[in-house]
C-alpha cells in the first residue's frame, strides 16, 4: 500500500521545510507548493489524501483555496496558521476545513490529528454499510433501513448515527459526539445535538425502530 500523500500549502520556507521533514520522517509522501499562482491545478494533479493549508498566502487567502477545493473534493484540510482568532477558526470550519491548529504548533498534536483524519475519512469510504440489531446504516445514500423500510437522513443525522454505530454497545458521551461532529465540519452545540437526537428517534420510530437510541442518564447515548 502506498503512503498517504500530503500537500503543504505554506509560503514560509522555514515552516514549510520543517513540516516536510516531519511528515516524511513519519512515513508520508509529501508535496510542498512553491508557486502560488494556481494551487488548485497542483492539487488536482497531485491528488493528495490530506492538505495542510495556511490562511495568509501570497496574493490569495487560504480560505479562498479551501472554498474552491470543496467545489470538487472532500479531501481533509487542516489549517495550520498564525491567525488565531475565534472568527478565523469559525471561518475555517464553515468553509469546509476539518481542523484548525495555530502556530507555533505542537508536532505531536499535528501528527495525531493527521492520523485521525486519514483513518476516519478513508475507512468511511471503504465501508459504506453498517449493521446493528437488524438496522442497516447506508452511508452512500444517507439512509437507514429496517425490515424493508427505509428513511433518509440529513448530514448531521447521518454523522450522529455513524458515530453511534461505530461505537455500538458502548455509551457515547454527548461531548464525544459533539467533538466528532465539529471535526467533521458540522457545528453542533449541546442544544442542537438534543434536537438532532429527537429528530433521529422520530425517523427511526417511523420504520419500526423504537427505543433504538437509548439515553444513559448523565452519561450519554448508546445503541
Amino acid at each position: 500500500m502506498n503512503a498517504n500523500k500530503i500537500m503543504i500549502i505554506e509560503d514560509d520556507v522555514v515552516i514549510q521545510a520543517e513540516l516536510k521533514k516531519l511528515l516524511i520522517g513519519n512515513g508520508y509522501d509529501v508535496c510542498a507548493i512553491s508557486d502560488f499562482a494556481n494551487p488548485i491545478a497542483d492539487i488536482k494533479v497531485y491528488k493528495p489524501h490530506l492538505i495542510i493549508l495556511d490562511i495568509k498566502l501570497p496574493n490569495i487567502s487560504g480560505f479562498s483555496i479551501c472554498s474552491e477545493i470543496r467545489g470538487f473534493s472532500n479531501v481533509p484540510i487542516i489549517f495550520v496558521t498564525s491567525c488565531d482568532t475565534d472568527m478565523d477558526e469559525l471561518n475555517s470550519i464553515m468553509l469546509g476545513g476539518d481542523a484548525f491548529i495555530t502556530k507555533p504548533y505542537n508536532t505531536a498534536i499535528l501528527l495525531a490529528k493527521i492520523a485521525s483524519l486519514l483513518k476516519r475519512v478513508y475507512e468511511v469510504q471503504q465501508h459504506t454499510d453498517y449493521e446493528w440489531q437488524g438496522a442497516v446504516l447506508h452511508l452512500e445514500s444517507s439512509s437507514i433501513e429496517y425490515n424493508g423500510s427505509k428513511v433518509e437522513l440529513t448530514k448531521n443525522e447521518l454523522k450522529v448515527l455513524y458515530f453511534l454505530f461505530n461505537n455500538a454497545g458502548k455509551i457515547c458521551s454527548r461531548n464525544d459526539i459533539i467533538d466528532y461532529l465539529w471535526d467533521n465540519q458540522l457545528y453542533v452545540d449541546d442544544n442542537a445535538l438534543s434536537v438532532n437526537i429527537n429528530r433521529i428517534r422520530d425517523k427511526l420510530a417511523s420504520i419500526g425502530l423504537n427505543d433504538f437510541i437509548k439515553t444513559k442518564h448523565r452519561q450519554g447515548y448508546t445503541l
